[in-house]
C-alpha cells in the first residue's frame, strides 16, 4: 500500500482503459425510433399507435401512455394545420430507462409555431410534462414532448 494514495495531489491519474470502463458504465442507454409518413391527418393512427407501443415498452402506466397517446396526436394536428403541401411528418422517440422523450415536425407554411398561450398548448403541457417549439433551419416547425415514467414503477 502507498502511503500518497488517500493524497489527492500525489494520486495517479486514471489510465485509459479505467477512464472508459468509467464512462462506458454511467453512459445512459438510449434507444431511438424515426418515423416518416405523409403530414395528413390519416396517417396520424400510425403515430398514436408507435407512441403507445413505445411507451408500453418503457413501463409507463395505462393512463400516462393514453396521455402520450392524446399529447402526440394534439401536437400533430398543430403541426397539421400550417404543413406545406405534400409534406412529410416525422417523429422521433428517444427512450432512456424512466422517459420518452418525442420530437414530432413538419414543413410549414408559417413562420412560427404554435402559441404558446393557447388551450392546446396547455393540454400539451398537461398531458406531457414538458413541451417546447422551434423552427428548424430548413422552416420545419418541431414540437418535442417529453414525459417521465411516474416514480415506483420497476422495468
Amino acid at each position: 500500500m502507498s502511503t500518497t494514495e488517500g493524497i489527492p495531489s500525489q494520486a495517479r491519474p486514471a489510465t485509459p482503459e479505467q477512464t472508459s470502463a468509467a464512462v462506458l458504465a454511467t453512459a445512459v442507454q438510449r434507444d431511438v425510433v424515426t418515423v416518416r409518413l405523409p403530414a395528413a391527418a390519416a396517417y396520424l393512427a400510425v403515430l398514436r399507435t408507435t407512441t403507445a407501443s413505445l411507451a408500453a415498452r418503457l413501463d409507463f402506466t395505462l393512463d400516462e401512455i393514453e396521455d402520450l397517446r392524446i399529447a402526440v396526436d394534439e401536437a400533430c394536428c398543430l403541426l397539421l394545420a400550417g404543413v406545406a403541401p405534400d409534406g412529410e411528418l416525422s417523429a422521433v422517440f428517444e427512450m432512456s430507462e424512466n422517459t420518452i422523450n418525442i420530437t414530432v415536425a413538419a414543413p410549414s407554411t408559417t413562420n412560427h409555431g404554435p402559441a404558446r398561450d393557447s388551450f392546446a398548448w396547455t393540454v400539451l403541457s398537461a398531458l406531457a410534462g414538458q413541451v417546447d417549439s422551434w423552427t428548424e433551419p430548413d422552416g420545419r416547425q418541431a414540437i418535442s414532448l417529453v414525459k417521465h415514467r411516474a416514480h415506483g414503477v420497476s422495468a
